[in-house]
């Protein structure tokens, strides 16, 4: 009877040895598992950190293009405004002109019925040579107001193109600032997808 208690002992301790030998396995095999969920928590931890920080410096790469983009639109319409005041100086300047080409053509109609009527007086030299003094002189008077005129028209067509050539320009800026613009917030969605993979992924950790 001693002998078989004896072995139903024995045959107890190898079963528990037995149990202790699978549960270490178990308790290896977990601690593995924990190591390898542990590195993947802060391989993720540090792939959020760095998505974090390129998030933000985006978000401060578009309001410093959003700031350059308003600036560009408001000289834009600074140069609109004063391509409209230079256009409208060179319509008054248009109509001076034309004023002036009509009392030029006036002026010289007069000198046509000068000349006229001091043919007909011919006989009285001394008055002829005193209107026709005063005829050349009202010619050349017309003669340096027309010059002048037609000098202030050429610098107002030349503001005027330079204000064009502003205008398209910065026109040219606008655009190219809007296609960096949408770049950037194509970037900017693609990175906020992988934020939401990632956290997706560390959710089904």
């Amino acid at each position: 009877a001693a002998e078989a208690e004896v072995n139903a002992l024995n045959r107890r301790v190898q079963g528990l040895e037995e149990d202790l030998e699978k549960t270490e396995e178990r308790l290896l095999l977990a601690n593995q598992k924990l190591d390898k969920a542990a590195t993947a928590a802060d391989d993720s931890e540090r792939m959020k950190k760095v998505l974090e920080n390129r998030s933000i410096e985006d978000e401060k790469r578009m309001a410093k293009l959003e700031e350059e983009l308003k600036d560009a639109r408001n000289q834009a319409e600074d140069a609109d405004k004063k391509y409209d005041e230079v256009a409208k100086k060179l319509q008054q300047v248009e109509a001076e002109l034309e004023r002036a080409e009509e009392r030029a053509e006036t002026g010289e109609t007069k000198i046509m019925e000068l000349e006229e009527e001091l043919r007909v007086v011919g006989n009285n030299l001394k008055s002829l040579e005193v209107s026709e003094e005063k005829a050349n002189q009202r010619e050349q008077a017309y003669k340096e107001q027309i010059k002048s005129l037609t000098s202030k028209l050429k610098q107002a067509e030349a503001r005027a193109e330079f204000a064009e050539k502003s205008v398209q320009k910065l026109q040219k800026e606008v655009d190219r600032l809007e296609d960096e613009l949408v770049s950037e917030q194509e970037k900017l969605k693609a990175i906020n997808e992988e934020l939401e993979q990632t956290f997706a992924e560390m959710s089904g950790y």
